[in-house]
């Protein structure tokens, strides 16, 4: 069996870190999980990632391409209501195929507003610019329409935190939302 390289090593580290700090977050993830996870020592994760910080970032990073990928090819060649259908569904695919990406965006949001109160900004500003990205992503396919990119991207956030808060389908919270946004059988509890 080949050794991995750095850059696969690396690679494989964002992608338990993406999975340990969905569960735990910022400060509940120790970077000894993430090393165990990934089979390498903690001095040996300190030589790919200079601090825990810069694994955040990064596993935060992946998070949010992630989730404007699936926005991206789920718009290609749609527009209008066709592309919020689309979006919608392929949004509502990824917080239920992959539950972590769920999770992760919720840990993203709470870590920013727990580092913005200590007077940390870094955090906030990348994770607000890969927001943008995803706003960006859905603007041109709704028309750029700013009311309905706004609508679009409201509705998403009600459905993240609805999602999170293991509200079965069809419950009533669903119902004023996009039919293709309502998760109708989708959703794990």
């Amino acid at each position: 069996m080949a050794r991995m390289s750095a850059d696969e090593r690396r690679e494989s580290v964002v992608r338990a870190a993406l999975h340990e700090f969905s569960l735990g977050g910022y400060y509940g993830t120790s970077t000894e999980a993430i090393a165990q996870r990934v089979g390498v020592s903690q001095p040996y994760l300190f030589r790919l990632f200079p601090s825990k910080r810069a694994i955040f970032l990064a596993a935060a990073g992946r998070c949010l391409e992630h989730t404007r990928k699936a926005f991206a090819d789920a718009s290609d060649g749609v527009h209008g209501e066709e592309a919020v259908r689309a979006i919608a569904n392929a949004y509502t695919r990824l917080i239920t195929e992959e539950p972590e990406m769920l999770r992760m965006q919720l840990q993203m949001y709470v870590t920013v507003a727990a580092a913005e109160a200590a007077g940390d900004q870094e955090l906030g500003e990348l994770v607000r610019a890969g927001w943008m990205e995803l706003w960006d992503t859905v603007h041109l396919p709704l028309g750029a329409d700013t009311d309905a990119t706004t609508t679009f991207m409201a509705q998403g956030m009600l459905i993240t935190n609805l999602a999170a808060m293991g509200f079965p389908p069809g419950h009533r919270v669903w119902e004023g939302l996009y039919p293709s946004a309502r998760a109708e059988g989708r959703l794990r509890k």
